[in-house]
């Protein structure tokens, strides 16, 4: 009940007047089934335009600490992601990623819609980083297609460090779903990723950086063109 509120009534017009949201592509999104939206990352509010725009209910794995902060805003975040249906997920790596891949599985496997951001983080200067593998893992894992969506403009609506809403117009392009052969074939997870990540960039016309975001940042690497490839998790 509360994630339709939040999307039709509390929430939702609001973006929408501040967005005035230009969807290309919806069609290419399964009308049931599983399936994975995977999205490039600009905002903290790039979830909600998702789930704005997507007909169908659309879940995202949220990070545990915003089920557990205290004070009156701790509770006020806490309730918002407990209504709004969100999973809790531990991102300390190890085992708890291994908790947060059957989370996604589980969501899939009762025909659900989950949203992800395979980057981790929200890019520090627009630009399309290294993703993750866990969405291509789970994707080969159970066989849900993976739909590419294209962000843009919610960084002027949401700007980094700001605590306001601006007025901007917000793009959201979906592209073909991406299909994947079952568990057991040869599909390299860590491969897949690297080209779904440049079909991202590709298709958003921003530059493709081979390193991950927060790994890129605290090296404060400035040169448009310089990338490093750090010795990481994949």
């Amino acid at each position: 009940m509360w994630y339709h509120l939040f999307k039709h009534v509390l929430l939702g017009p609001l973006l929408r007047i501040l967005g005035r949201p230009e969807v290309v592509g919806l069609e290419h999104v399964p009308r049931s089934g599983p399936v994975i939206v995977a999205a490039n990352h600009l905002a903290v509010i790039d979830s909600l335009y998702l789930a704005l725009v997507l007909p169908r209910r659309v879940t995202f794995l949220a990070k545990q600490e915003y089920f557990t902060g205290t004070g009156w805003k701790g509770r006020c975040t806490r309730w918002f992601c407990t209504a709004a249906g969100q999973v809790p997920v531990d991102r300390t790596g190890g085992a708890a990623a291994a908790d947060a891949l059957a989370a996604a599985t589980r969501i899939l496997e009762t025909g659900g819609v989950w949203a992800i951001h395979p980057e981790g983080t929200r890019s520090p200067d627009g630009r399309v980083y290294r993703g993750r593998t866990g969405a291509l893992r789970v994707a080969i894992a159970t066989g849900a297609p993976v739909v590419p969506v294209v962000l843009s403009g919610t960084d002027r609506v949401n700007p980094r460090g700001s605590r306001r809403w601006r007025c901007a117009k917000v793009r959201i392009h979906f592209g073909a779903p991406r299909y994947y052969p079952p568990a057991g074939a040869r599909t390299d997870a860590r491969t897949e990723t690297d080209a779904l990540m440049r079909e991202l960039a590709h298709r958003s016309g921003r530059p493709y950086v081979d390193s991950y975001a927060a790994t890129f940042a605290s090296r404060g690497a400035s040169a448009p063109g310089r990338a490093h490839r750090p010795h990481g998790r994949p």
